[in-house]
């Protein structure tokens, strides 16, 4: 067995999971298993990163998505009691027109990927310096969107206190 196809095998392993985790987390009507879904299907997402070779994305998917977003969620939900319990309902009408929308795009999906012929893979490397500077533009040219998103996590993490003081008032 070949580099290839270990490569392969892996990558239909990481995507299986991906799509199971990914249905997990919209059918399961406990939201804290959802969010556990959720971070198994972000994880996932950063392996097939890995095997794409962005190693740069992949530490960004964990410590962005599963290290903050995640954990914040998944804090909200245990300070919110309630929101765990089974009393209440957490599905909704749109069930089937969800559902047809999916199929839509998944569909439109494998077909334009089907139709694709040609995947470009360029071999060109990316220089240490290229790192350096995505990181300095990140923390001068993008700093606004990083402190928009660290008030929205505040916030968000302050709402859920919020809600978790009023349910024992």
């Amino acid at each position: 067995m070949n580099d290839g196809s270990q490569v392969g095998i892996v990558f239909w392993i990481l995507s299986f999971v991906i799509l199971v985790s990914g249905f997990m987390v919209v059918s399961l009507k406990n939201i804290f298993h959802c969010a556990l879904f959720l971070v198994l299907c972000l994880f996932s997402v950063a392996g097939i990163f890995i095997l794409l070779e962005a190693e740069f994305l992949a530490v960004a998917q964990v410590l962005i998505y599963v290290g903050a977003v995640a954990i914040l969620m998944i804090f909200a939900i245990m300070l919110t009691s309630n929101m765990a319990s089974k009393r209440i309902r957490q599905s909704n009408h749109n069930v089937t027109i969800g559902l047809f929308v999916s199929l839509v795009f998944a569909m439109s999906t494998i077909l334009l990927v089907d139709k694709t012929s040609v995947w470009r893979y360029h071999e060109q490397t990316i220089s240490e310096g290229a790192i350096v500077a995505l990181g300095k533009s990140l923390m001068t040219q993008f700093v606004l969107p990083f402190e928009v998103v660290s008030v929205l996590l505040v916030a968000a993490l302050i709402g859920a206190i919020v809600l978790a003081r009023k349910e024992r008032s």
